[in-house]
C-alpha cells in the first residue's frame, strides 16, 4: 500500500481536497459582493438577537403561568397576524421599493424589541402584554422576512444564487445555535435575566439596519409587471394560490413541510420536559434548541451534495420521516446526551427539508409569481410551526408532555407515507440538470410541473424559509431564516 501511494504522489491528497470542496458550502457570494456580505452579516447578527427574544418570551410565559397551553398560545397569537399579513405580503413586496420596505420593517421590529425590554425591566409579568407584542412583531415579520430575501437576486449574478441560499441557511443555523445558548446563559446570570435577552436583541438590530441601509439606493429586486387580468390585490393573491394548486411539486413540498411542523414540532413542551427531567435549569433549556441548531449547521456547512441531488421529492419525504422519528426518540429520552442527540438529528433533517423545498420553489416558480409564492413559502414554514406549537401544548395539557411529543413524531412518519402514496408526481420529481433547467414549453405533467415556463436566471433565485420559525416553531421553523430580530 505504501509503495503504491509513493508511486503516485499527491493524488490521494488532491482527491481528499476535491471531495472537501464539494462537501463545503460555497463562500463565493461573500467574497465577491461587499453589499451581499454586509446584508448577510447584519441579518446574521440580528437573527441571533431575535432567537434570544423567542427564547425569552417562551420562558417568561412559562414562568408566569406554568402552563403548556399558555406557552402554546404564543404560537396562536403570532399565527393569526402571520397568516393575515403574510398571505397578502407577496403582492405588496412586488409593488413597492423593497429596500425602503425592509428598512421600515426593521426599524419597527427594533422598537418592538425595545418594548419587550421595558416590560421586563419594569417587572410587569403580564401575559397579555407579551402576547400583544409577539402578535405585532409577527405581523411585521410577515412582510420583512420575504422582502429581505427578495433583495438577494438583485445583488448577485444568477450563478451565485444557489450558494447564497445555502449561506442563508447557515445564518439560520447560527441563530439556532448561538441565540438559545446565549439566551440561556444571560437568563441565568445575576442582574441580567430575561431583560438582558431583550436588550441584546434590541441592540442587534443596528447591524440589520446597517446591512440594508448600506445597499445602493437604486437597488431593485427582480420584479415583473403584473398580469393585466389581475385587477386587484385580492385577485393577484388568488392567482398565486391557483398557481401553487396546479403545480403538484409545490403543493407536495408545502404539504410535507406543514405535516412535519404541525405534528412534529413540540417546542411548547420544551420548558415542561426540561422541568420534569432536568430541574428546569434555563441553561439546559437553551441546549435543547441549540442542539437542533448544531445538527442543522453541520448539514448546512456540508450542503454541497444537496446541490447535485436529483430525486428531490423522495429525498424531502425521507428527511421529513427522519424529523418525525427523531422527535419520537426525544419524547422517550431521559438522559441529556440522548435528548440532545435526537434533537441534533432532527435539526439535520430540518435543514435538508428546507434546502430542498427552497430549491424546488426557486426552480418551478416563474418571475410573475415569485413574490406571492415566496410569501406563501414563508407562511408555510412559519405558520406550520405556530400551529404545531399550539397543538403540542394543548395535547400536552390534556395528556402529558411525553405523550404529546411521542404521538406527534409518529404522526409525522405516518403523514410522510400518506403523501408518498397520495402525490406520486411529487414523490417521483427529479431536478433538472444544470444545463436543462425547465423546458421552454410544457412537456408532460410529470416532467414539467410548472404551469408557466421559467428561464435559467429565474431558476436560480433563492427562497429559503424557515422556523422556532417557532415562532415559527423550530428550524425553518422557530424564527424564519432571513427574518432578523
Amino acid at each position: 500500500m505504501s509503495t503504491d501511494l509513493n508511486s503516485r504522489p499527491g493524488r490521494p491528497a488532491a482527491a481528499v481536497s476535491s471531495a472537501s470542496v464539494k462537501l463545503l458550502a460555497d463562500l463565493t457570494p461573500l467574497r465577491e459582493s461587499p453589499a451581499f456580505r454586509r446584508l448577510w452579516a447584519g441579518t446574521t447578527l440580528s437573527s441571533v438577537g431575535g432567537a434570544m427574544t423567542t427564547f425569552a418570551v417562551t420562558l417568561q410565559v412559562w414562568d408566569i403561568t406554568r402552563s403548556t397551553v399558555a406557552v402554546g398560545l404564543v404560537a396562536l397569537v403570532t399565527l393569526v397576524p402571520l397568516l393575515a399579513i403574510g398571505l397578502s405580503g407577496g403582492a405588496l413586496i412586488d409593488a413597492v421599493d423593497t429596500r425602503r420596505l425592509v428598512l421600515g420593517c426593521t426599524g419597527a421590529m427594533m422598537a418592538i424589541s425595545a418594548a419587550f425590554t421595558v416590560q421586563a425591566w419594569l417587572g410587569l409579568d403580564q401575559v397579555g402584554v407579551l402576547y400583544a407584542l409577539a402578535a405585532v412583531e409577527s405581523a411585521v415579520s410577515a412582510i420583512n422576512a420575504p422582502a429581505r430575501r427578495s433583495l438577494t437576486p438583485a445583488l448577485l449574478p444568477a450563478g451565485q444564487l444557489a450558494a447564497a441560499q445555502a449561506l442563508q441557511r447557515v445564518t439560520f443555523q447560527l441563530m439556532m445555535i448561538g441565540g438559545p445558548a446565549l439566551a440561556g446563559l444571560v437568563a441565568g446570570a445575576p442582574h441580567l435575566g430575561l431583560r438582558g435577552c431583550y436588550l441584546i436583541d434590541t441592540v442587534s438590530f443596528a447591524a440589520a439596519l446597517y446591512g440594508v441601509g448600506s445597499l445602493p439606493k437604486t437597488i431593485t429586486s427582480e420584479k415583473s409587471k403584473p398580469d393585466r387580468s389581475e385587477r386587484s390585490r385580492v385577485s393577484a393573491i388568488t392567482a398565486g394560490f391557483s398557481f401553487i394548486g396546479r403545480t403538484p411539486v409545490l403543493a407536495g413540498a408545502f404539504a410535507a413541510d406543514v405535516c412535519a411542523t404541525f405534528f412534529g414540532l413540540p417546542t411548547s413542551l420544551f420548558p415542561a420536559l426540561n422541568a420534569e427531567r432536568f430541574g428546569g435549569d434555563p441553561r439546559t433549556l437553551g441546549l435543547f434548541t441549540a442542539a437542533i441548531g448544531v445538527g442543522g449547521m453541520l448539514t448546512a456547512v456540508l450542503s454541497g451534495p444537496l446541490a447535485r441531488l436529483a430525486r428531490q421529492g423522495a429525498a424531502m419525504l425521507v428527511s421529513v420521516t427522519v424529523w418525525g422519528a427523531a422527535f419520537a426518540v426525544f419524547a422517550l429520552a431521559h438522559s441529556l446526551w440522548l435528548t440532545l442527540l435526537a434533537l441534533g438529528v432532527a435539526g439535520a433533517a430540518d435543514t435538508i427539508t428546507v434546502v430542498i423545498r427552497g430549491t424546488i420553489v426557486s426552480t418551478v416558480t416563474p418571475p410573475e409569481f415569485r413574490g406571492r409564492v415566496m410569501a406563501a413559502d414563508y407562511v408555510v414554514g412559519a405558520g406550520g410551526g405556530q400551529l404545531g406549537s399550539l397543538e403540542a401544548g394543548a395535547l400536552g395539557e390534556l395528556t402529558t408532555p411525553v405523550i404529546s411529543a411521542l404521538s406527534g413524531g409518529l404522526a409525522v412518519v405516518a403523514a410522510a407515507g400518506v403523501l408518498a402514496l397520495a402525490l406520486p408526481a411529487f414523490r417521483r420529481y427529479r431536478a433538472a440538470g444544470p444545463a436543462e433547467n425547465l423546458p421552454a414549453t410544457p412537456t408532460t405533467p410529470a416532467e414539467n410541473l410548472s404551469a408557466t415556463p421559467t428561464t435559467p436566471v429565474e431558476n436560480l433565485s433563492a427562497t429559503p424559509t424557515t422556523p422556532l420559525e417557532a415562532v415559527d416553531g423550530v428550524g425553518d421553523r422557530a424564527d424564519p431564516a432571513g427574518a432578523p430580530g
